[in-house]
């Protein structure tokens, strides 16, 4: 089990806010709440929200991943570390005919390995952080899809030394400390345990002539633009992914992705309903009482008839098949809502005909 100390010590249930047996939609689900709520690019200057963002991604690293979580249920059984009550010890009895078995536990356990197996490797590749940005967009380029341009001011490979984090001309160096390990031995007794290296932090390389745009870190904070295809059917509040256009990389690492927020502003007369295309049409009262072809406007400006039958109310909904939004999942309907408008002025003609048909229905409602 590549288990560590942290895995005795906290409760990445807890730091999830789930329960032990939650499942993994739920483990998943509470992380991304968290992870939102607490990003550094939310909270900008709060360290404190920078680092509960460092321990959830922690948790999620091990409860996110079926097989680390079921090692980290095993370790967490045998409670904390360390004798004395509530932890667990052992003697030299308990060695026999262990095979080194206990040893490499506890060089495990720790995060370390004993004395003799060749040590533990230094700080491997880290994958960037993923970034969020918004975009608003038309209503009709939404429905139609459209290629444009992000513009950020974000965490970006450092154009000077191009992520090596030396000076043009220079290169890094092997850590003299740890000889590139990353790490330094400490030797106590039977085990030598290992920490991270505090000349190179870990990385296994130093600097002697830091770049003097990033200051050697080979990331640099700067202006960059990002080209993108926004699909057809994108709603409102819905989220792209595009991968890889994130943070860099650390050690090599990938880059993390960028999470577009998509926000639609509205249109002048269509509104949307999932993927059916919503749109309220003015009809006289001669086209409801008797029925009649009503033509109706459609997005890309030319017009649909809808034939409306004798009798039809105000207000009511009728279905266009086949003339919504397409997406991914489809194609929707057109739903008209019929409006009947009452005229503001009648001319002599018309006011004769309903005042004729006024007479006509209170005739009828008398016999």
């Amino acid at each position: 089990m590549a288990v560590n100390r942290e895995w005795f010590e906290k409760d990445y249930y807890q730091v999830l806010g789930v329960a032990h047996d939650a499942g993994q939609k739920e483990i998943v689900k509470a992380y991304r709440r968290l992870a939102r709520q607490l990003h550094p690019d939310a909270n900008p200057g709060d360290p404190g929200a920078e680092e509960r963002f460092k321990e959830v991604s922690a948790a999620y690293d091990v409860l996110g991943d079926e097989a680390k979580r079921a090692e980290y249920d095993e370790v967490r059984s045998m409670g904390p570390v360390g004798g004395g009550p509530g932890g667990f010890s052992f003697n030299a009895g308990d060695m026999d005919g262990a095979g080194g078995g206990l040893g490499d536990f506890l060089g495990q356990m720790f995060g370390r390995r004993s004395r003799g197996d060749g040590g533990v490797s230094g700080v491997g590749p880290r994958r960037g952080a993923d970034l969020r940005a918004e975009l608003t967009i038309g209503f009709e380029d939404a429905v139609r899809g459209i290629t444009t341009t992000l513009y950020l001011t974000s965490d970006a490979q450092c154009s000077t030394c191009h992520g090596s984090g030396a000076k043009p001309g220079t290169s890094p160096q092997v850590c003299p400390t740890c000889a590139g390990r990353g790490v330094v031995d400490d030797n106590q007794g039977l085990f030598s345990f290992s920490s991270p290296c505090r000349t190179c932090q870990g990385t296994g390389v130093v600097i002697p002539e830091p770049c003097t745009t990033c200051h050697g870190s080979g990331v640099e904070r700067r202006q960059r633009e990002v080209q993108t295809r926004i699909p057809a059917g994108v709603a409102d509040g819905q989220a792209i992914k595009l991968k890889g256009r994130g943070a860099p990389g650390r050690n090599g690492g990938p880059p993390g992705d960028l999470l577009v927020e998509i926000h639609v502003t509205p249109h002048a007369r269509f509104a949307r309903q999932g993927n059916n295309l919503t749109v309220r049409v003015p009809v006289t009262f001669p086209q409801v009482a008797l029925g009649g072809n009503v033509e109706v406007p459609t997005l890309d400006g030319a017009h649909v008839t809808l034939r409306l039958p004798p009798g039809t109310q105000s207000g009511s909904r009728h279905r266009v098949r086949s003339k919504g939004i397409t997406s991914r999942k489809g194609t929707g309907d057109m739903i008209v809502t019929v409006d009947v408008v009452v005229p503001a002025s009648l001319s002599d003609e018309q006011r004769s005909a309903i005042e004729q048909l006024a007479a006509a229905s209170v005739a009828e409602e008398v016999t």
